[in-house]
């Protein structure tokens, strides 16, 4: 990419300036502040040197969009796409993938001599549960010559992550920093007593509001008093409904925030945390019949979907969906069918949908800016209950507001109403603070992890790898601060006995003394156990696989362990039901449908109307057997993640593999909401998980030329849009 035809701004040209001198490069700038250009200024500079550069992101919409940027900017030839489900010239000098294929090629020794790039974009992912291993992996594994641009909107712990990177990477790491946005934030509160106003100016109205639910309240308790005493107790009947009885005020909705919102604040991005509420939220709307396109915007808007129509069929592309896009009104959700959701993305771009009612997958990355964003409530659900939004999440979404170059001001709505606000204060108040919270490790290997580096390193070396992590790094400063308390503890004592600075301290102390080392012998062992706490966990897995027979006890490698190296997908149960001899005799298509079971489940509400055949039924009976097993719960317990299992999948994967279109399977399922891309998201991690089992079929070409024709078959154009 030439910068040199427009001004960079100070932060931008500083990263740059510390590339093109060959450091790492961590940049924290908000959304929407302009990260991007750094990162495209990586892949010119790679390409126009003959070098290998490889783009990563965590999800597989930014990946796809990424790919298409570079294609514009650099041609297809020099662009490839690899996200597992999609493959486009692999060999490709500028690659965009997603994290886990990059992490897996390092771990498969695959040659790296021409890359000297690599991007890793929301790298504060890093913290996730369930992925951010994967950056972790990736940091430690790349070889030491390439030159990594780390980008994040919301990483607080800069200082401590760069020296991190600087320790892995063998070299400095360069930070940079920009705590100011391009186009600056308004928080707003919107109730519809007290209008759209700032923080203040609502925490004055809700007080108001606190003191006449107060008076209305005891006004009530005293007519119900008095009323108690006028009629017979068998014939009072309680009255007054919900939290607050029948004073409480009517609800404030989102009709009345798009109502208020229409004039000069538009186009909207709409956060809701529930795919009924995003659906719902937009033909409520609809029904209302807003007038959110002019004339000529309603005609171009028609022409996309007129265009749209041939390849998504009505069956996708609804009478009801065009009508609703044609008043400029949108929803967009994980669930959503794939041709649908990249339709509604190309509306968006084409600023058509003014109001997009969305899940928070639309704040991971993809560059959708708007004029407003509204939060519909602060909390959501995390998996246990709902909790409030983490300042970080709050934060990813907010940054959606404001569009470079064209406001002046992103606005942040929140709809409130008055009898939860004291619950939400405090969490608002942090919000505005924009401090998020600290980036920590999530370190925790796969089993697939493990075998790979027990094939390709000595003890030793991994014991190495795994204290490089950020983890260890962490624990290793904790067990720095353990040892400097016990030294300075011993010190102490043994100024108070009068004995010379090394000196061992006598057994037998005083008991106000003996407290005093007792402590310091604990921070000793806390500090020892912290130093090492990676290389356990990676002893305790390796151990447990020595137990299950997937290692020999002199740690040779047996058929389970052999077979783990190639699966990364819910890995251990695959391993199982491989050794079982299970997968051996089902057809391919039953195979699929298996597959498809153990990599996805339907959300809670959806339900199949497919009737179990015999066949279906005794598959999933053994592999039931195999799921509850000791093995697969074992390793359930020292991963501590739950392992996939839907058996309800099986009959819908075993359909595609036979040919069925998408719209023949979606009439047997009951759902409130559109999971069709749910449907494809199997479809597509199955494929993914078949390549990895016909890896286990070397010995039998023909069963893995079977294997392999499926995964042909299974590619279909009415899934396969890079969305």
């Amino acid at each position: 990419m030439n910068t040199s035809h427009f001004i960079l701004d100070e932060f931008q040209q500083a990263a740059i300036d510390h590339l093109d001198h060959g450091s790492s490069v961590l940049v924290c700038a908000p959304t929407g502040t302009g990260k991007t250009v750094i990162a495209d200024h990586m892949v010119a500079t790679a390409l126009a040197a003959g070098h290998e550069v490889v783009y990563t992101a965590p999800i597989k919409a930014l990946s796809n969009q990424k790919f298409r940027d570079y294609c514009r900017l650099h041609g297809d030839d020099s662009v490839g796409l690899v996200t597992g489900d999609l493959v486009i010239r692999r060999d490709a000098p500028c690659r965009v993938m997603t994290t886990e294929i990059l992490r897996n090629m390092l771990l498969a020794s695959e040659p790296t001599g021409a890359l000297q790039h690599v991007i890793l974009d929301e790298i504060h992912f890093l913290d996730d549960r369930e992925r951010g291993t994967t950056w972790e992996e990736v940091l430690i594994y790349l070889p030491k010559r390439v030159q990594v641009l780390g980008l994040s909107a919301t990483l607080s712990n800069l200082d401590e992550f760069a020296r991190w990177m600087s320790t892995v990477r063998g070299t400095p790491t360069s930070v940079v920093l920009e705590p100011r946005r391009a186009v600056p934030l308004e928080l707003q509160i919107f109730n519809r007593h007290s209008g759209l106003v700032s923080p203040e100016a609502f925490d004055k109205a809700h007080r108001r509001w606190r003191k006449e639910f107060q008076k209305t309240k005891k006004t009530r308790h005293a007519g119900k008093r008095a009323q108690r005493g006028r009629a017979h107790p068998q014939n009072t009947k309680r009255r007054g409904s919900g939290r607050h009885g029948p004073s409480r005020e009517p609800r404030t909705g989102h009709l009345d925030v798009i109502a208020r919102l229409q004039k000069g604040f538009l186009p909207c991005l709409y956060f809701v945390f529930s795919r009924g509420a995003a659906e719902a939220c937009a033909f409520s709307l609809l029904r209302q019949r807003p007038n959110l396109l002019s004339a000529s915007s309603r005609r171009r808007c028609r022409a996309i979907l007129e265009q749209a129509l041939p390849d998504t069929g009505e069956s996708v592309l609804t009478p009801a969906l065009r009508a609703m896009y044609e008043t400029g009104i949108g929803f967009h959700h994980a669930g959503l069918h794939v041709q649908l959701k990249a339709l509604v993305e190309r509306l968006y771009e084409a600023r058509l949908i003014q109001v997009l009612y969305c899940t928070s997958t639309f704040a991971l990355g993809i560059n959708m800016p708007a004029r407003t964003v509204v939060f519909d409530e602060l909390r959501k659900y995390d998996g246990h209950g709902f909790a409030p939004l983490t300042t970080r999440q709050f934060m990813q979404k907010a940054g959606r507001a404001g569009r470079r170059g064209m406001d002046k001001l992103g606005h942040v709505v929140i709809r409130m109403d008055h009898d939860i606000y004291d619950d939400i204060a405090p969490h608002i108040a942090r919000y505005r603070a924009q401090n998020p919270e600290k980036v920590r490790s999530s370190f925790n290997l796969s089993f697939n992890s493990v075998i790979n580096l027990l094939a390709r390193h000595s003890e030793d070396r991994i014991r190495e790898l795994t204290r490089l992590s950020f983890l260890s790094f962490h624990d290793q400063e904790l067990a720095s601060q353990h040892l400097g308390r016990a030294n300075s503890l011993e010190r102490h004592l043994r100024r108070s006995l009068d004995l010379p600075p090394d000196s061992p301290l006598p057994k037998q102390l005083p008991p106000s003394l003996r407290k005093k080392i007792n402590k310091a012998a604990h921070l000793r062992a806390e500090a020892e156990h912290k130093r090492d706490r990676c290389w356990w966990d990676f002893q305790r897995k390796v151990t447990f696989l020595k137990d299950v027979g997937y290692l020999a006890p002199n740690g040779a490698f047996n058929a389970g362990a052999q077979a783990l190296r190639h699966l990364q997908i819910n890995e251990v149960f695959a391993t199982e039901l491989f050794l079982s001899g299970l997968l051996d005799s089902l057809s391919p298509p039953l195979l699929f449908g298996l597959l498809c079971s153990m990599v996805q489940s339907f959300k809670r509400g959806v339900k199949s109307t497919f009737r179990m055949t015999p066949e279906l039924k005794a598959v999933s009976r053994q592999a039931h057997e195999i799921r509850v097993g000791h093995v697969v719960t074992g390793a359930e317990v020292l991963t501590g993640f739950e392992v996939e299992w839907d058996p309800e999948l099986l009959p819908f994967g075993c359909c595609w593999a036979e040919g069925w279109a998408l719209d023949d399977l979606l009439p047997h399922l009951r759902s409130r909401t559109d999971i069709s891309g749910d449907l494809v998201g199997a479809f597509r991690r199955s494929r993914d998980l078949m390549g990895q089992v016909a890896m286990l079929y070397q010995h039998d070409p023909q069963r893995q030329e079977a294997l392999r024709t499926l995964l042909r078959e299974t590619v279909r154009d009415e899934v396969e849009v890079i969305d």
